[in-house]
């Protein structure tokens, strides 16, 4: 028998990042009420708080590491073609 592992909509892991980030309830309490592992509910609270920081950046943050990973992929791109055009110039006798 296979399982399959379950997801989590973003709005879930919010709702209850936010309710572990309040405190009312303990991360125990917030598992059985959830029905979610009191580990993954630690790790969403910490990548709640993490993310908090570049909402007041303005996006600078965000907007720069995808520029970044856009012309890392780019440049990949660019020396694969190369690559090709080698091999191909070689193969066609050039």
């Amino acid at each position: 028998m296979k399982t399959t592992r379950k997801r989590y909509s973003a709005d879930f892991k919010a709702k209850v990042a936010m309710e572990a980030i309040r405190g009312d309830l303990t991360l125990a309490e917030l598992a059985a009420k959830h029905g979610v592992h009191h580990t993954m509910i630690g790790a969403w609270k910490r990548q709640a708080m993490d993310g908090m920081a570049s909402l007041f950046d303005g996006g600078d943050q965000a907007a720069k590491a995808s520029s970044e990973a856009e012309i890392e992929k780019l440049h990949a791109k660019i020396g694969q073609l190369l690559v090709e055009r080698d091999f191909l110039a070689r193969a066609s006798g050039r």
